[in-house]
């Protein structure tokens, strides 16, 4: 085994010499494609070896894999080599639990899927590093397989340790918002039914609330929320065959499920306890969670709040988009002091929505489709461009304050069930001890006042 991995890890050499000694197109997809990377995660060196080994094969450039490209230009490989190397498209990146360890060989276990992998180490890990390694700690890491059942370390990897539910959990998300294209990489039916409830939730949206676009107060709109979630989790148990006429006792004695294990599955749902008595059966339908949406008091507190629904990019809350709107629906003055005040008013909108990952590329173009003349205008203002056109220009712009064309898997999106129960177990630990800390410093002071 320990020949094979070395084999392939010499193949792997050769084509991280082909990616750094390449010139023209693969050069400049490189430099953007780590300052991309740069800007979201620290930059330390095994974490540059890490958007290497990522690039190799993950980037397209001009329709084309940098790994395909170095298989079209090498001459000197026979038939095995290009075997193993083609294998590598099947690479993936993931936030890894050490499950178990014997010898060079290891379990783990991807925490975004839950799939266990069996990975063996080679001689280019030094016992320094893996001597420590324990059962229960993190790996971030790209794994590449050997065949169907086995694989190796493909990349460098960064140790994240024994973490806490809480820890965990901000990990995962950090995974989440550092490489959404590898979210379920390794288990694209996850990340099917992920984007298929993202389009069903937006068919409810639309169907309750009436409109792919509305603007509420935020007291409001967060009570709307709240009952549309309601009315879904409702249509679950109903699509799961659950009879809500019928009672508690009547629901486990026909499940034969005993109440522990009824209780887990309606945890599991995110359904209020007052529906508890309505769970039922038939959990493989149930594999995957819808999360709870919970609006940042900024949002809840707001006096108007645009809400967009989209069945790609889900739901887009902003706050006070509409007084935007009515400076775009509004001419320009003609003097010059109202004129100015118009520009800075229109400019300090602007730029909030441009900062704001809210106002993500789906907003900016209804705005586009609605307001061309006066985006332009304003653009024009902002970027010190008279020839700013709103076709050739607004995308790269957009790209530059992280808004890419391409939707990712919005935090609407059904989770597996492990990853809901982390989250909300996490979320419990959270409050549990701001509420003993609360608790302390109140004990504190009342002894300091009777002191």
């Amino acid at each position: 085994m320990q020949e094979t991995i070395e084999k392939e890890l010499r193949l792997k050499q050769k084509l991280v010499d082909f990616i750094y000694d390449a010139s023209g197109e693969i050069a400049i997809a490189l430099e953007s494609y780590a300052a991309k990377k740069a800007k979201k995660n620290s930059y330390g060196i095994k974490q540059q070896n890490l958007t290497i080994d990522l690039f190799i094969t993950e980037e397209v450039v001009n329709k084309q894999t940098t790994l395909d490209r170095f298989l079209a230009s090498a001459n000197d490989l026979d038939a095995q080599d290009l075997e193993i190397i083609k294998q590598w498209q099947n690479n993936f990146i993931g936030l890894f639990e050490i499950k178990s360890i014997q010898d060079n060989c290891y379990q783990l276990m991807n925490w975004l899927t839950a799939k266990t992998y069996k990975v063996y180490g080679h001689a280019q890990m030094l016992e320094k590093e893996t001597g420590r390694w324990q059962p229960g700690e993190i790996i971030l890491t790209i794994l590449a397989p050997i065949n169907n059942n086995e694989w190796f370390f493909f990349s460098d990897r960064i140790i994240k340790g024994r973490l806490s539910q809480p820890k965990l959990a901000v990990a995962i998300g950090e995974f989440r918002d550092n490489y959404p294209d590898a979210l379920y990489a390794d288990a694209p039916e996850l990340l099917e039914q992920a984007w298929d409830s993202v389009a069903e939730y937006h068919q409810e949206f639309v169907a309750y609330l009436g409109e792919e676009r509305l603007t509420l107060p935020g007291y409001k709109l967060n009570q709307k929320i709240s009952e549309l979630q309601q009315k879904i989790s409702q249509k679950k148990l109903s699509d799961a065959g659950i009879d809500s006429n019928k009672s508690l006792s009547e629901v486990l004695s026909e499940s034969g499920t005993d109440q522990t294990e009824f209780a887990e599955t309606a945890a599991d749902l995110g359904v209020d306890v007052k529906v508890v008595n309505k769970i039922m059966e038939n959990k493989d339908k149930l594999s995957m969670v819808t999360p709870k949406v919970d609006l940042p008091p900024e949002i809840k507190q707001a006096e108007s709040v645009t809400v967009f629904s989209d069945p790609r990019w889900g739901q887009m809350f902003l706050p006070e988009f509409n007084d935007f709107t009515d400076i775009l629906a509004t001419e320009i003055p003609t003097d010059t002091d109202s004129q100015a005040i118009y520009l800075n008013t229109a400019l300090k909108y602007l730029q909030k929505y441009l900062k704001n990952p809210e106002a993500n590329y789906y907003v900016w173009q209804q705005l586009k489709q609605q307001f061309p003349e006066a985006i332009k205008n304003i653009l024009q203002k902002h970027t010190h461009k008279n020839d700013f056109n709103l076709d050739h220009d607004l995308d790269k712009l957009l790209l530059d304050y992280n808004k890419p064309s391409t939707p990712e898997l919005p935090a609407i999106a059904s989770v597996p069930r492990h990853l809901n129960d982390l989250f909300e177990a996490a979320v419990a630990q959270v409050q549990k001890t701001k509420s003993k800390t609360k608790k302390t410093k109140k004990t504190k002071k009342k002894k300091g006042f009777l002191n």
